[in-house]
């Protein structure tokens, strides 16, 4: 790379956005922000875009923005507000960006970036599980570049070999199997978000832990990468490896199966999406198999995550279902963080509203919003009558 690439961090202070932050900031010769994007957590926010000399500093929360303003004022740093203002910071002249916006609220700046070419290191899964087949196409039509960020697929798309895309027998999706790998469902039933949000090996953000609980995480990514890898869903596997070494497969018809592993640490995909086609130095623990010792694998109990079947049925169903299913989750794990539902309670509403609400076929990002708020009001009501 020899000149500085353009970066721009939707989403900069979650977790995903604040390891990005730590990989642009490690190289400055390689990069220069345009844009960091956040909700409404200010303080982190204008810290980074003072550290980072960024163009533009939006928060999504309106209410937040005198703050924002009076934080960066003096410093020749642009800010503004809304979600009009994050749509439009993707549009800002980056190279490179970071869709790491949680939820569907991701959708309109991601597919802004896409539409003017961007690459893009998509860290956002629900962007595909919502609208997998209309962003793929805009991906297509406008020449854009995604590059995953979850450390799963972005294991497969460095050891895929698109050119022999036909000799893939199936995929492998690693799964830690959460902190509930082995309890009971009566365990289960009385856990808190406390304990959900306690993931044995990641350090994440609270909503995506306990979809890595429920494994619901694993659900959306099963649907991710239908989208992403053109792959069917039968021949999407998931397998639980406790230690996250491996962080996923491909098994190829010669009975060669190619694997990526690491440690457990979500700098190297963002290294890996952030410096490609190279490769840029990332300061995470390097992998010592000795001190490992022994890989372990198991299949995944059906039984106790219902979250799996729920999502191959919703791949398998088509049209909006997908969407459904994901708005469903979204306001029942806010529920259960916020003890008004139990643990259990998230599948039981995810599947009530999946089979509560008419679907229908996505023809435009609009459409997808829609069912999303249809979704999102019916298990609302779901929770209400549990």
């Amino acid at each position: 790379m020899s000149a500085r690439r353009g970066v721009t961090i939707l989403g900069s202070t979650g977790s995903i956005g604040c390891n990005t932050v730590e990989l642009v900031e490690a190289s400055p010769d390689l990069y220069r922000v345009e844009a960091l994007v956040a909700n409404s957590r200010v303080d982190i926010l204008a810290d980074q875009a003072r550290r980072l000399k960024a163009r533009l500093a939006v928060v999504a929360d309106e209410t937040a923005y005198p703050a924002l303003k009076d934080a960066l004022a003096g410093t020749g740093i642009e800010v503004a507000a809304g979600a009009a203002a994050v749509a439009d910071a993707a549009d800002l002249p980056a190279d490179w960006v970071m869709a790491s916006i949680v939820g569907a609220a991701g959708l309109a700046p991601t597919l802004r970036a896409i539409r003017r070419g961007a690459t893009v290191g998509l860290a956002n899964k629900e962007v595909l599980v919502c609208a997998g087949q209309l962003m793929m196409a805009e991906v297509k039509t406008h020449g854009a570049t995604l590059l995953p960020v979850d450390s799963e697929h972005s294991a497969i798309f460095q050891v895929l070999d698109v050119k022999q895309h036909d000799q893939v027998e199936k995929i492998i999706l690693t799964a830690s199997g959460g902190p509930f790998r082995g309890k009971t469902r009566e365990f289960m039933s009385s856990v808190t978000p406390e304990q959900a949000v306690a993931h044995p090996n990641w350090s994440m953000g609270a909503k995506i832990s306990v979809d890595s609980a429920s494994m619901f995480n694993k659900g959306l990514e099963l649907i991710e990468a239908y989208h992403l890898f053109n792959m069917p869903e039968e021949k999407i596997d998931i397998v639980v490896h406790p230690q996250s070494v491996i962080h996923s497969l491909v098994a190829y018809t010669d009975g060669s199966v190619l694997a990526q592993l690491g440690s457990p640490d979500m700098r190297t995909p963002i290294a890996y999406a952030l410096g490609w086609p190279n490769r840029i130095p990332a300061p995470v623990p390097r992998l010592d198999l000795a001190s490992i010792g022994t890989l372990k694998f198991e299949a995944p109990d059906q039984t106790l995550f219902p979250s799996l079947r729920l999502a191959r049925e919703a791949l398998r169903a088509g049209g909006s279902v997908a969407a459904v299913l994901n708005a469903a989750n979204e306001v029942s794990v806010a529920a259960f963080l916020a003890r008004k539902i139990g643990f259990l309670d998230i599948a039981r509403v995810v599947e009530r509203t999946i089979e509560g609400v008419n679907h229908r076929e996505l023809l435009s990002i609009d459409d997808v919003l829609a069912q999303d708020q249809v979704a999102r009001r019916f298990a609302e009501s779901v929770i209400g009558r549990l």
